[in-house]
This record gives C-alpha cells, sequence and structure tokens, in this order.
C-alpha cells in the first residue's frame, strides 16, 4: 500500500481542458475492445496505418517450400525488418525467438495437403493456445465459392467468437480456387462477406482493375496477399498500386523470401508501404541494398 505520509494535495485537474480521446487509426476498429487495438497495433503502423507483414505458412499445406526449407536460416535475419509475421503455431514455438517484439498473425485453420480439396479446411488452433501464445491475430482461411464454402466460413466466425471472447482479431482470407477469377467483383463479395461476418481484418489478391471498389467496399482493413513470385519491380509495383488505391499494407511471402536479396526486398517494400516510394525509386532502393549486402557478405 502505498504511503500516506507527506502526499500532497490533489491540484491538477485542467478544468479547463477536455478530456482526451483519441480516435484509433484503423478503419472499422474504433468501437472493439482496448485488448483487441492493442493487438492490432502491434500488426500496424500506427503512424502509417499499414504494415509489411512477412508470410511463411506455406508449409501448412504445401510442406517444405523453396526459401522456406531452414527458417532458422533464412526468415529469422528478416524479422527486424516485419511490423508482423504470419506462421503456424509449430513454427512459432520451435524457431521464432520469443523476443521478436511485433505482431504475430497465427495460421489457425488447416487440414488438406495439396494432394486433397484444399477448400476441407478446420480450425486447427484453439484459442486457448493462441491467448497462451500471445498472438496479435488469428488467420483463417474462407473459400468463397469453393466446394467447402459455408464450412470455411463458419470456420472463420467460429474464431470470430472465440476471438471476441478473449480480445484476439481475426484475419479472414479469400481463397481463390482453380476455377474462380481474381477480379474485382469477386474479391469484393469474398472481402465484404468476411467483414459482415465478423473478421476484423481480411487478406486478399490485388486485380488490375477496380481494387479501389474492393477496398472502399469493405469496412475493415485489406491486406494485400503477395501471391506467386514476380519479378522484384513488378512485386513493388503491385504493393505500390495496392496500398495507393487503400489497402493497409501487403502480405507477402514469396516475393520476399525467394527474392535474390531477401533483406534488401523486404527493405524495398516498407518504403513502398510506409513511405508511399515510387516502384521505380523503391527498386533503385533495393538494387542499392543488394549491393551492399553482397559487399557485406551478407
Amino acid at each position: 500500500m502505498a504511503d500516506t505520509e507527506g502526499s500532497k494535495d490533489t491540484k491538477d485537474y485542467f478544468l479547463d481542458v477536455p478530456a482526451r480521446h483519441d480516435g484509433f487509426f484503423l478503419k472499422g476498429a474504433h468501437q472493439l475492445d482496448w485488448g483487441m487495438r492493442n493487438r492490432l497495433a502491434r500488426i500496424f503502423r500506427p503512424a502509417s496505418g499499414r504494415t509489411v507483414m512477412l508470410a511463411i505458412d506455406h508449409g501448412y499445406f504445401l510442406g517444405p517450400t523453396s526459401g522456406l526449407e531452414r527458417i532458422d536460416q533464412t526468415i529469422l535475419p528478416l524479422l527486424q525488418y516485419a511490423d508482423a509475421l504470419m506462421c503456424t503455431r509449430g513454427i512459432l514455438r520451435s524457431t521464432i525467438p520469443a523476443s521478436f517484439g511485433n505482431g504475430v498473425v497465427m495460421r489457425s485453420s488447416g487440414g488438406p495437403s495439396t494432394l486433397k480439396e484444399l477448400s476441407n479446411e478446420r480450425i486447427a488452433v484453439d484459442i486457448d493456445d493462441a491467448v497462451r501464445m500471445n498472438v496479435s491475430a488469428m488467420a483463417v482461411q474462407v473459400f468463397i465459392g469453393g466446394e467447402f464454402e459455408t464450412q470455411s466460413v463458419h470456420n472463420m466466425t467460429q474464431l470470430v467468437d472465440m476471438g471476441l471472447r478473449c480480445g484476439v482479431p481475426t484475419l479472414g482470407v479469400t481463397a481463390v480456387g482453380k476455377n474462380l477469377t481474381r477480379d474485382a467483383r469477386y474479391l469484393g463479395l469474398a472481402t465484404r462477406i468476411c467483414a459482415e461476418l465478423g473478421a476484423q481484418v481480411v487478406k486478399t489478391y490485388y486485380c488490375t482493375e477496380g481494387f479501389e471498389t474492393v477496398t472502399a467496399g469493405c469496412p475493415v482493413p485489406i491486406v494485400m496477399a503477395g501471391g506467386t513470385k514476380l519479378p522484384e519491380l513488378e512485386a513493388l509495383t503491385m504493393a505500390y498500386n495496392a496500398v495507393t488505391q487503400g489497402a493497409a499494407g501487403v502480405d507477402m511471402g514469396r516475393n520476399i523470401f525467394q527474392s535474390d536479396a531477401p533483406a534488401a526486398m523486404i527493405q524495398a517494400v516498407g518504403k513502398v508501404v510506409h513511405e508511399l516510394l515510387k516502384p521505380k525509386q523503391a527498386y533503385d532502393c533495393y538494387l542499392t541494398l543488394k549491393s551492399e549486402q553482397a559487399k557485406a557478405g551478407k
């Protein structure tokens, strides 16, 4: 108990200053609980309202992926440049240092491998384990138009309910099947469904026409998925187009860890996302960093 002797009389009530009520910097998050907003602030930089998320969860259905064979060797050096990391709980526990202080988005659905129907996923993580590991959000795949569409949507709503009880946001990840088109109409449908049913953040692909309508029609932040490996300038251009058309950042994996210079690439992506550096300038930055790292033997 505090010592009461020698305590001063209270006087600094600032009667002429209205009580401060700060808003929250992310779209659709101003009415969430404090804990959930605190977790979102670990994923998204408050200064820019955007994130560079490093996706390394591919192994949950692909197995060892090129660039992710030894995460301790290829990914750990990149963590210092990532605002958030998207990974499975197995990798988080076995490989990621507990000293990593930025956001962790934990893959929380799974089941089939590439040998089976991918939309047949189930919830793969209990909320107690997500809280135990202090993750910033849980990610769940949603297959709008897929064979198991309703099941995947139900997976998401179950995670949303569990997350709301514990203050853990849910990231709805829109999956595009082989027979579905990545156009604004489909992406707008998939992202809006995720948001309407409670996801606090949605991850989706970029489309060259009408992407601004996808982000405008979604009442929560959209993070752009990196997708398949592109040449560095193309990947930087896609990231620039996405954030200037309303995305709250990117979640890139192969376009970073499969780059010729992953550390240079993730830093260049950060310049695009947080500083809105033009693609050509960001590419020049990438080349400079790549050269410097090569000289340093990194």
